[in-house]
């Protein structure tokens, strides 16, 4: 009976012992995943806003840095481009025109220009300040008043030419803005609010009409 009663309390002390470590793994697991829990939801809410993120910033840098190649543009008689009121307009200018935003433009730039063209590129909105008075502009010329600025218009003649050359010629020095027919009044209006901000009016002095 003696070893019976033995035999009876080892089994029982073994079983005791494999409860209090089958007890002691599963607390152990419990807490492990408890510390793991907050780290791996962390982890599954930065991945997916990490992505949104990149998206995000992918789309910024497409915008500002559009498909287009630099524009050149060639240079012109422009004894007043680096004067005090071409460096006051070129300072006010609009970044955006319509659908058209600023283009970057092969170096060296002439001075006092800027340039404006749609995302995939093709014709420009083109602004030149300083130039000198344009010969066709006479006394007898027709101007366009457009939100206080006197414009003349010259176009060249030539079949299938789709843009005019339009001057600003009330400001003490000439401004040409080059514009596709297809832009509309927009370029116009916008660049005339930025001259009639920069640069007082002056009394107009046009070419003597011609023999």
């Amino acid at each position: 009976m003696s070893n019976d009663t033995r035999d009876s309390d080892a089994a029982e002390t073994t079983d005791s012992s494999a409860a209090e470590s089958g007890s002691t793994a599963q607390d152990a697991e419990a807490e492990y995943s408890s510390r793991r829990s907050p780290a791996l939801i962390a982890t599954a809410i930065a991945l997916p806003v990490a992505l949104v993120v990149g998206v995000l910033v992918m789309g910024v840098l497409a915008n500002r840095h559009p498909s287009r190649d630099p524009l050149a543009l060639g240079a012109v008689s422009a004894p007043a481009a680096n004067g005090p009121q071409c460096t006051t307009l070129m300072g006010g200018l609009p970044d955006k025109i319509g659908d058209y935003t600023k283009s970057e433009l092969v170096q060296p730039a002439p001075p006092a220009t800027q340039a404006w063209q749609l995302p995939d590129g093709g014709n420009a909105i083109v602004l030149r300040c300083g130039l000198e008075r344009p010969l066709e502009f006479n006394k007898a010329s027709p101007l366009q008043v457009v939100n206080g600025v006197s414009w003349f218009e010259v176009r060249d003649q030539t079949t299938g030419v789709t843009s005019g050359t339009w001057w600003a010629v009330d400001r003490g020095t000439y401004i040409a803005l080059t514009t596709p027919d297809n832009a509309g009044a927009t370029p116009l209006q916008e660049v005339s609010d930025a001259i009639a901000k920069a640069i007082p009016e002056q009394p107009l002095d046009p070419n003597p009409l011609p023999n």
